[in-house]
């Protein structure tokens, strides 16, 4: 199955603690339907010290389920995503609020 979001795509939060707030999607866990968001979902966490990394409180972005999350528009809105097949046979995803493609 195709995917609907992936990484690099901008999306927006559409429910829960960040609802309303935009991000780039770093990383997509297809196997666990979670994604993994820039800027949104940000937990503290205590870390020690290491020969190499600094300790004390850091800050990372946790994974957020996919369907709390939805692909954004040109215009900054939610969209869904659809799928049809282009010029040359290709399948390529589109954004079913304006109908514009998302893959070149």
């Amino acid at each position: 199955m195709a995917a609907r979001i992936r990484k690099g795509d901008t999306v927006i939060v559409i429910t829960g603690r960040d609802k309303g707030k935009t991000g780039e999607v770093i990383e997509v866990r297809p196997d666990e339907n979670r994604a993994v968001v820039r800027g949104i979902n940000i937990a503290r966490r205590h870390q020690r010290q290491t020969a190499t990394a600094q300790g004390g409180i850091v800050t990372k972005e946790m994974s957020i389920h996919i369907s709390n999350i939805a692909l954004t528009d040109g215009s900054g809105k939610a969209t869904r995503v659809g799928f049809r097949i282009a010029d040359g046979g290709r399948k390529v995803r589109f954004a079913k609020r304006t109908g514009d493609t998302i893959d070149g």
